[in-house]
């Protein structure tokens, strides 16, 4: 199973592919500001977790601002007139709690993990901050540097992620998603306290968030907290980002990122529809499931055949998320085994689609799959946290979150016949981009030129 290559979503190795089939009811409420809550019971131990999710992330961006979303995450710690920087994390630490939050695409997230007579405490926190900031200049220029660190160490400094954001680049020419969360350097060198500002009045407003509860509660008593709290705050006008599609892509695309490593590295994705785009309401499904037949364990295809049988790559992997406000990617990487090279390994990736264009699936490894996929979800079920996480995602990224409970169903009614459909379809040559990370030398340590420690996940497709 391949690392993630998101590094500013915090909790993303967390997230299994799959979201948890059913589970207590959803209790949905609307605010008159337009604040939605959502808050499912889990009385299975006296906790409770509060997420609050902006639909704003990396993909509302555009060129000279990109990078504006995390820093504003940033920044959402820096205080308030009623609670000065540090008090925040000071209070929630104070009442026994953790928290944090995390940027990515289409949302942006903060969350806290409570003793559930602790609940109010987050919600008089959240709903101050979020539309009291002070946003001071001084702060703002200090953690502007401290995001261009990060983006040194975990993107520049790291040869796979450097290969992801170059390919991404490559892939998607029109759509937002071309253009990393962290943002691109001369954009954060050039953001301006004034568009932090601009960022913040429109989009952090109850009328583009959604708060989601889980955990030992009462769902009026949440409700009545909520409209306590966060129902006094005047909602803003909201303008929708512009729709952004991309174009049709018209041939194979290839990059090569020469970089300082130790290894070369291969990646590979293939454009492909999602929950909220494709033309017919099972091919996510399927190609979920078929991202499971490829790198779903060490009985899947990559590690069975590529990694421990013919022993041509070090590793291998395949990812594929069907959560996405636009057409996403079919992802697979992988590293040359010792005496092979990335043409080897290229092919027999390539080879590895071929066949799942041409030959159906078999019973036996479709069955496989499939009951993977549903005990994943009777173990994520046992996480209060991923319940919100599910219910959080599906709503922000604008797909109904009833779908969470309609999941393990979807993927059992999967046929072998539906993954060929897909594999045919989309897995084809005019929609994939292929990324080759060339090794350079790496730089003497004793030379002051050499890496600094990568602060995060390396390149590749989630794991599946």
């Amino acid at each position: 199973m391949r690392r993630c290559i998101l590094p500013l979503l915090l909790l993303s190795l967390l997230l299994p592919p799959a979201f948890a089939g059913s589970a207590p009811a959803v209790h949905e409420f609307t605010l008159d500001n337009g604040l939605k809550l959502l808050v499912r019971e889990d009385h299975r131990a006296p906790v409770v977790v509060s997420q609050i999710w902006y639909k704003v992330g990396s993909s509302y961006e555009h060129d000279g601002i990109t990078g504006i979303s995390h820093v504003l995450e940033h920044m959402m710690f820096k205080g308030t007139e009623k609670y000065p920087a540090g008090e925040f994390s000071r209070i929630i630490s104070e009442n026994g709690g953790r928290e944090n939050a995390f940027t990515g695409k289409d949302y942006t997230a903060y969350f806290q993990q409570l003793e559930k007579s602790r609940l109010e405490v987050s919600f008089r926190l959240e709903a101050d901050r979020m539309r009291n900031l002070l946003l001071p200049e001084d702060e703002f220029r200090k953690e502007v540097r401290v995001v261009m660190e990060e983006r040194r160490l975990r993107t520049e400094d790291d040869p796979e992620a450097l290969t992801y954001e170059q390919f991404m680049a490559t892939a998607f020419v029109s759509s937002p998603y071309g253009h990393p969360v962290i943002g691109w350097m001369d954009d954060l060198e050039n953001l301006t306290i004034e568009d932090l500002r601009r960022w913040y009045r429109r989009w952090y407003a109850p009328n583009n968030a959604t708060v989601v509860v889980v955990g030992d509660v009462d769902p009026q008593a949440v409700y009545a907290l909520a409209s306590k709290h966060f129902g006094p705050l005047k909602p803003s006008t909201l303008i929708p980002p512009k729709p952004r599609h991309e174009i049709p892509q018209r041939g194979l695309r290839r990059i090569t990122v020469k970089a300082p490593a130790q290894l070369p590295y291969l990646l590979m994705g293939y454009k492909v529809p999602v929950l909220k785009t494709a033309a017919e309401d099972w091919e996510p499904y399927a190609l979920e499931v078929l991202a499971g037949v490829l790198d779903g364990g060490d009985s899947a295809r990559l590690a069975r055949e590529l990694v421990r049988g013919r022993q041509i790559a070090a590793s291998a992997g395949a990812g594929y998320s069907l959560t996405a406000r636009q057409d996403d990617l079919l992802l697979l990487d992988g590293t040359p085994a010792p005496g092979h090279d990335i043409q080897t390994l290229k092919a027999a990736l390539r080879d590895q689609i071929r066949r799942l264009r041409e030959e159906p699936v078999s019973p036996a490894e479709l069955a496989r799959v499939k009951a993977q996929v549903v005990a994943n979800d009777v173990y994520q079920k046992d996480s209060v946290f991923y319940q919100a996480m599910v219910l959080g995602i599906l709503e922000t990224v604008g797909l109904d979150w009833r779908l969470a409970d309609e999941y393990v169903d979807r993927i059992r009614a999967v046929t072998a016949e539906q993954i060929q459909a897909v594999a045919r379809k989309y897995l084809t040559d005019d929609r994939l981009t292929i990324a080759v990370l060339e090794p350079l030398p790496l730089a003497a340590p004793e030379s002051g030129a050499g890496r600094h420690g990568a602060g995060s996940p390396g390149g590749g497709p989630h794991g599946h």
